[in-house]
Order: structure tokens, then sequence, then C-alpha cells
């Protein structure tokens, strides 16, 4: 099931029967045809399993799940919607950065300190973003949400990508991140993160970064 971007902050799917697709609430905007949404008590194939992690991680974003016929346009806050195609690889993306994805795809939650080990737990508590990141693994779309734009990034072996913690949205592939101190501790007193961290990612697949630094 693929999105269709109407522009960049609105976003179109086509519901056919057999098949499903999950959004955040409040997501809709508009449909055509005979489409139903109802509250998702799992969110995707994680199964229960992963909605308790997703509640131990403080990340319970209420989703909905769309089935049925028809068309539904998607937007959520007036913010730029960024489509990615998976083939296989894994999304790793705040939860409350979902706008819609496949139901087709496994869904998951990650501990942030697993990837960057002590660094991974400063990022989350330097950023404000959780410690936990939603994972979605499989072949499929998902639409996330960013402010002022979203480029892709690639990364590839050897040619690590550096970004602003604050910009950063969701990266996806075999990616490992590592958070640094650009300055010394002594200069980062009174600071916000900015440029005083930078997250480092390595390995192959591709970051995604926003032009804004406002929090969603």
């Amino acid at each position: 099931m693929a999105f269709r971007e109407v522009n960049s902050k609105m976003i179109e799917a086509t519901v056919v029967p057999g098949q499903r697709l999950f959004s955040q609430r409040g997501a809709m905007i508009a449909y055509r045809g005979e489409v139903s949404f109802t509250p998702s008590v799992t969110g995707g194939q994680g199964g229960v399993m992963s909605m308790i992690g997703r509640r131990v991680a403080g990340e319970a974003t209420p989703l909905m799940t769309v089935e049925g016929s028809g068309t539904v346009m998607f937007g959520h806050g007036g913010h730029h919607v960024q489509v990615v195609t998976l083939s296989g690889e894994t999304l790793y993306v705040e939860a409350d950065r979902l706008l819609a994805f496949d139901g087709t795809l496994e869904q998951g939650t990650m501990f942030m300190g697993s990837q960057g080990g002590v660094m991974g737990l400063v990022r989350g508590q330097v950023t404000g973003q959780g410690l936990f990141t939603t994972t979605l693994k499989g072949h499929g779309a998902v639409a996330v949400m960013a402010h002022g734009g979203v480029i892709e990034l690639p990364i590839a072996p050897g040619r690590p990508v550096h970004v602003d913690p604050q910009a950063y949205v969701a990266h996806r592939g075999d990616v490992r991140n590592k958070l640094s101190a650009a300055l010394g501790w002594r200069d980062m007193v009174g600071r916000g993160s900015g440029e005083a961290f930078q997250l480092e990612l390595s390995g192959s697949g591709a970051v995604y970064v926003q032009a804004s630094e406002e929090k969603l």
C-alpha cells in the first residue's frame, strides 16, 4: 500500500479490502469510500508485547487501525510529511513522529542505549527524545513528520554522517549511532544541545534530518 504525497504536509493512501494501515490518532483529514477507523490495541505486527514495550518506554502514542475500501488523506499539526519506502530494512523513528504506516510492517521498540551505549542514554536526556525508539521492519511505506522539510542523507561504510541531535528525525538500514561532545564540558554550561553535541551515524543506510530544531 503506497502513500501519495498530495503536498508537503498531506498524503493520500488507498485502502483496499484485506489490507490495513495504522495512523496516529487525529491524523485523518478526509476520506472517500467505505473506510473504518478503530483504536489499535496492538499497533502493527508487534503484538501485545510490542504495545507493552511502548508503554514502558513512554511511547504510548495512540494509533488507529484504518480498513475498508476507499482513499484517506492524512496530515497532522501542519507538520511536513516525508514518505519512506522500506525494502526489508528497519526504520528507527520516535513514536510521536509517525503519521501513518503499512500494516504489513513489523513494529517493535528499541532501547537507544543498546546502540549508543552510555552516550545513547545521554542523547535521550539532552535532546528530550525518549530513550526508546520505535522500529518498523519489512516491506512497505511509512509517513513521518518533521519541521521545516526533510532531507535524506546517505550513510556509507567509512563515511559517517554527523547531525545535530535536535535535527534528527529517523534513520534506516544497518546503522550505529554515537553521541559525542563537540565542545568541552566547561564550554557547554548553560547551552542547549545545539552544536555542543553531535550525533554520529555510521554503517550503511540513511538518516533523515529536519530543517528546524523545533520539537513536535
